[in-house]
């Protein structure tokens, strides 16, 4: 059956389709690849913080938790959750840690933990992030975690169905940013903590409820007690009583109390009560607003939180402020240090200072993170105490440094899909530098929140050209991740930023990228809008590359609809205008897609010429790929033509090319072509063999679409071979993957080899038939019409 292999996925632009960190395209449409191919292990996550030490009581809560524990196997079908409920500040996350610390042991499976950060100041984290995060915690390829938010619902709830896993869900918003993320059994248990009732969520999904209450007088004076029993001795229990009584019977508010009695030893605690009692009223009176209502224990918490800034060194104190004005509520020393505008050795100290005073937290990795609560007090004393344009010179200092850091990140992630950052935004003295694709990665994956957060805050904060170069900066790194949230929500910014910076080519830039993510999600209409848009601007402008690039991309919107004179027409004006720049490489690379569509369209004798000229010229260019890529296509070209000993000498140099670079990615995709190669032959035992290769290849490599298309041709193979039984099993996983892939023209190929295949065996096909004529009445063109038409007999026969 006809050419089911997805031969243009990995271009940008291009179709949804596994990474495996191994692909770098090039942005605008040629493709690149190159080394980073890693076979993924099997990951059992242990994502758990640390617990808090002095632990105090909780201990109805505990049990509560514990025979929710012991409901395992009782409702199989019904998912385990536990809603901890209650105030900010009150403990619930603690609470959940030291809970899920004992009872680690009941979940070999592991333990997923996502901060919902649905009282931060920035947006809660949407479902569909978080469902990406887990999917890529537990295995799958960035590239193949599906664009649409119930696919990966599915996904997830396919790969912990039969895991005993804990899954922590801390700071949820609202029932509704928690339900997505359930499991569908009762063999894992999820942990969700919220300020909010999470109502739907007990009526719903039948979640056991603990609201965790203030602490009781004596448990209160028990944490204080203990908290302070390294620094302090013989405190009279009635003034334990009061400080604690002071406190609101809040944990956070209770331990900063603690720390700041335990340092300070020498002075009684009645000197502390007593200044702690003047800052009450003194806060009192700042925030008295007789039209808000104050939740509860804010007056104790926002005391405390005062009382200890106050006894700060103004170095921390003003470091503590400034960092209100951080994007996020985590970030690392690097971070922290271009925002104070100080060296990472000036800062540290500083940031330990605020660790102890537990006006900040500890992270793993060397990462601080505020309580939402203590940031949002950071961030009134910065607007109180520092001068509009003290704040705006903190923020540009910070955005600077995400934007160049980002850009090193991107130049190591993908250095050939990568946007050449201009000077419009002079680099701070210390951007970090990446070594390779693995360091620059783990930066981007820790920093991947706050690049959306410093994104956004650059729009707010009126610095327009910072927000949309960061974004089209990202674009690179994710472009590779199906990061599809993230991208949407920076190259959405983007445009705006660019219009409000008055920015001509920078809004071209901004549409651009929005268009290439819009792609990326299978949205066409709106690609193609933001296309035509970036098209038009660059035509007023003048600029006859970024005029290629506009008339490249929509050349792939025509593709991948299956408009192929439209493709045509656009492939054939991109390499005219490369042409005329005199950018041989970027020509080729156009050719190659023209050659392609011809392909396509069933013109492959028209495509023999293209594809040898551009083959010297790559040859010529020392470009290894493009050469690869070339004989790949000279191949198919040739065999479609009715050639198939030139298309097995061409790709038997690909598939020797690919071996020199010890490159698996090559070596899968160009083995397919190898299999379809010796079919036309009429070596079907060559074929299976070439076929199973190529799938093992591509499974390893987690791309699910090519290893579909092996699949496919497998299945051909075996059919040949007599085996229908086999053959119809293995064109039934190709159209598994390609429906997954959302690959529609490759799934009718898939479906009418099924059909065929059910015909010869005498097997019922009537209902593969009819899919398959549903997936065809998609696409234009005379291989469409002509396919069709063939389906439509074999209905009418039936």
């Amino acid at each position: 059956m006809g050419d089911g292999a997805p031969g243009h996925v990995n271009r940008i632009g291009g179709e949804t389709v596994a990474h495996a960190v191994v692909q770098a395209r090039d942005i605008e449409g040629g493709l690149h690849l190159h080394q980073h191919a890693q076979v993924m292990p099997a990951i059992v996550p242990h994502q758990l913080r640390g617990g808090v030490g002095r632990f105090v009581n909780r201990s109805r809560e505990l049990a509560r938790l514990d025979a929710l524990l012991a409901e395992d196997g009782a409702r199989p079908r019904t998912p385990r959750v536990a809603a901890l409920t209650g105030t900010g500040g009150i403990g619930k996350t603690s609470l959940a840690l030291h809970w899920a610390h004992v009872a680690q042991g009941h979940f070999p499976g592991g333990e997923l933990y996502a901060n919902l950060c649905g009282y931060a100041s920035e947006a809660p984290v949407s479902p569909e992030q978080i469902l990406g995060h887990f999917l890529e915690d537990l295995g799958i390829p960035a590239a193949q975690v599906p664009a649409v938010r119930e696919r990966r619902e599915t996904l997830f709830r396919s790969l912990v169905a039969d895991r005993r896993m804990l899954i922590f869900l801390d700071n949820a918003a609202h029932s509704a940013q928690v339900r997505p993320l359930l499991p569908g059994t009762a063999e894992s248990l999820v942990l969700v903590t919220s300020r909010d009732d999470l109502t739907g969520l007990v009526t719903h999904s039948d979640a056991l409820r603990i609201r965790v209450p203030t602490f009781a007088a004596d448990d209160a004076v028990t944490l204080l007690r203990a908290a302070t029993a390294d620094e302090r001795t013989g405190d009279p229990g009635a003034d334990l009583a009061e400080l604690a009584g002071m406190c609101g019977g809040l944990p956070l508010a209770l331990r900063i109390t603690a720390e700041r009695a335990a340092g300070r030893p020498a002075i009684s605690l009645r000197e502390l009560i007593d200044e702690l009692r003047d800052e009450s009223s003194r806060w009192t009176v700042l925030t008295a607003d007789p039209e808000e209502g104050n939740e509860e224990g804010t007056d104790a918490m926002r005391s405390v939180f005062e009382w200890s800034y106050r006894a700060l060194s103004p170095s921390a104190a003003r470091s503590f402020r400034l960092l209100g004005l951080h994007p996020g509520n985590e970030f690392g020393l690097p971070a922290a240090a271009a925002l104070a505008g100080l060296e990472p050795a000036r800062i540290q100290p500083l940031l330990e200072t605020l660790t102890r005073a537990h006006l900040l937290q500890r992270r793993p990795g060397g990462r601080y993170e505020f309580h939402d609560l203590v940031r949002a007090y950071a961030a009134e004393l910065v607007r109180r105490e520092e001068s509009e344009s003290d704040r705006a010179a903190v923020v540009a200092r910070c955005l600077a440094w995400y934007l160049h850091a980002a850009d090193a990140a991107q130049r190591a992630i993908s250095p050939y899909d990568r946007w050449l950052l201009d000077d419009h935004v002079p680099a701070p003295a210390a951007v970090p530098v990446f070594d390779d694709y693995e360091s620059a990665f783990r930066w981007y994956r820790t920093e991947s929140g706050n690049l959306v957060a410093a994104t956004r805050a650059a729009a707010d904060a009126g610095c327009f050209g910072i927000a949309w170069r960061l974004a089209v900066v990202l674009r690179a790194i994710y472009m590779h991740q199906n990061a599809f949230y993230e991208w949407g929500a920076t190259a959405r910014i983007a445009v705006d930023a660019a219009r409000a910076s008055g920015e001509a080519a920078g809004e071209a830039e901004a549409l651009e990228n929005l268009g290439k993510a819009e792609f990326q999600r299978l949205r066409l209409v709106e690609a193609e809008e933001c296309h035509r848009g970036a098209l038009a601007i660059r035509r007023r402008l003048g600029d006859i590359h970024g005029m290629a690039i506009s008339t490249n991309a929509l050349g792939l919107l025509g593709l991948r609809r299956r408009r192929l004179d439209e493709a045509e027409l656009r492939f054939t004006e991109a390499a005219e205008m490369f042409r005329s720049l005199g950018e041989r490489r970027w020509t080729a690379l156009m050719r190659t897609n023209l050659a392609e569509t011809l392909c396509d369209a069933g013109r492959a004798g028209e495509a023999v010429g293209i594809v040898e000229q551009v083959l010297a010229d790559f040859r010529d260019l020392d470009d290894h790929f493009g050469v690869g890529n070339a004989l790949w296509l000279l191949s198919r070209a040739r065999r479609e033509s009715g050639d198939p000993e030139a298309a097995g000498t061409a790709i038997a140099e690909a598939l020797s090319l690919a071996a020199q670079e010890e490159n698996q990615l090559w070596q899968g995709h160009w083995l397919a072509e190898s299999a379809r190669v010796e079919l036309a032959r009429g070596r079907a035992e060559d074929a299976l063999r070439l076929a199973r290769e190529s799938a093992a290849v591509q499974q390893r490599l987690g791309d699910a679409a090519r290893e579909a298309a092996a699949m496919d041709i497998a299945g051909e193979a075996c059919g040949a071979l007599g085996h229908p039984d086999e053959a119809a099993g293995l064109h039934r996983g190709a159209i598994e993957r390609y429906r997954a892939a959302d690959a529609h023209w490759q799934l009718a190929h898939a479906l009418v080899n099924l059909a065929e295949t059910l015909d010869r065996a005498g097997e019922p096909a009537r209902t593969v038939w009819e899919e398959a004529a549903g997936e065809l009445r998609r696409f234009e063109g005379a291989e469409a019409s002509a396919l069709a038409e063939r389906v439509a007999a074999r209905l009418e026969a039936s």
